[in-house]
């Protein structure tokens, strides 16, 4: 093996190199890229939780320019932070988690799948996975209509914000819309009770200026928009699909068992990158301060040595729920529990109201991204 880094559309089976790699090497020095990739649940789960394992820094000195907006947005998210500004980002983003209204999935989704259904023939990823998590986030902090339609048109562009490398083409749309959406987000957000009261406590907290707290509560409501986008649509595609392989869809019990294994068996997020802040020992593996580092959460989430018969899709198994698709620890997507039960309640209305839904087509193409294996489309039949 000469690279760990390919395109998931490139590659037909992953987990077979992945299978490869956690017989023969577990920790592999990548020489191409100048990267240790790290596939062992054990090492995986080790590496993550050391504190000397650093998110990398995206756009160091602005090369990319991004405008004021998007990079006051980028600087803030909580997933690409460490440290102080770490705990300060994640306390704002779980004050705002902790604070969404209880909405009804069904009713949007039975609009999606109305408004896009052609001749009982859907699309469920542009149609459903791209709209309905953004959708139910936005109406859980009661936003307008329109700041609504313009928000869930736009995350698919302001989601790349997150990119490491980024195109121009890119970066142009994401400094034309950062503006107005930070303007939404900032108006939305000082109407809100909790806002006022929250910003004048974690100023004090963490003796910063309230601009400063001002601006971290706007970007990471943005995040969590972000990650609603993200970890939503993938696990509502990945879990359609092999749900409907296993025909796991008796009720709503084996509908969640069956999204929890997705998530180890066929997850939407492969890997994650870090940097390390100091010399890391892992096993008899010294990987030295700022080196670069591939964890590769597919991998450890098919580790026979935590997951038996790990090759095998099996929702009954115990210990599904340890899977990494998520990570592990202060960096652990806060997006996870809330995907979770997006995906359960929409996908038990699927088969509870069209029960015969059926993939009209078996060859699932995925897009162009190394970090995650996300299909395209998927047309189905209801």
């Amino acid at each position: 093996m000469s690279s760990t880094l390919f395109l998931q559309s490139d590659v037909r089976d992953p987990f077979s190199l992945y299978e490869t790699m956690l017989d023969k090497n577990p920790i592999y020095w990548d020489e191409i890229n100048k990267i240790w990739a790290i596939y062992s649940y054990e090492y995986c789960v080790e590496f993550l939780k050391n504190t000397n394992a650093f998110i990398p820094i995206v756009n160091e000195n602005n090369e990319q320019k991004l405008n004021k907006y998007a990079l006051t947005i980028l600087t803030n998210l909580t997933r690409l932070s460490n440290g102080i500004q770490h705990e300060i980002s994640r306390e704002i983003a779980l004050l705002l988690f902790s604070n969404m209204k209880s909405i009804a999935v069904e009713t949007i989704l039975s609009q999606l799948i109305e408004k896009d259904s052609i001749e009982n023939k859907i699309d469920w990823v542009n149609s459903v996975c791209k709209k309905l998590p953004i959708l139910i986030l936005l109406k859980s902090f009661e936003f307008s209509d329109n700041d609504s339609e313009f928000i869930s048109d736009k995350i698919e562009i302001i989601s790349k914000i997150m990119l490491p490398n980024k195109t121009e083409e890119q970066i142009k749309s994401i400094n034309e819309i950062s503006e107005y959406l930070y303007f939404i987000i900032e108006n939305h957000l000082s109407i809100q009770s909790l806002y006022e009261d929250s910003l004048i406590k974690i100023s004090r907290s963490h003796k910063l200026l309230p601009d400063e707290i001002k601006t971290k509560f706007v970007s990471n409501l943005i995040g969590l928009f972000i990650q609603s986008y993200d970890a939503g649509r993938g696990i509502l595609s990945n879990s359609l699909l092999q749900i409907i392989k296993h025909k796991s869809f008796a009720d709503k019990t084996q509908i969640q068992k069956s999204i929890l294994e997705t998530l180890r068996f066929d997850p939407p997020i492969h890997n994650t990158r870090r940097i390390t802040n100091a010399d890391i020992i892992l096993g008899n593996t010294l990987i030295k301060k700022g080196d670069s580092v591939l964890v590769v959460l597919a991998a450890a989430n098919r580790d026979s040595e935590k997951f038996d018969n790990a090759s095998i899709f099996n929702s009954n198994r115990t210990n599904n729920n340890d899977n990494l698709t998520f990570g592990i620890g202060g960096h652990q997507c806060l997006a996870k529990y809330f995907s979770i039960q997006i995906a359960t309640e929409a996908l038990w209305y699927l088969f509870e109201n069209f029960k015969n839904s059926t993939l009209l087509e078996n060859n699932i193409q995925y897009e162009s991204l190394i970090n995650a294996r996300l299909p395209k489309e998927i047309r189905i039949s209801i």
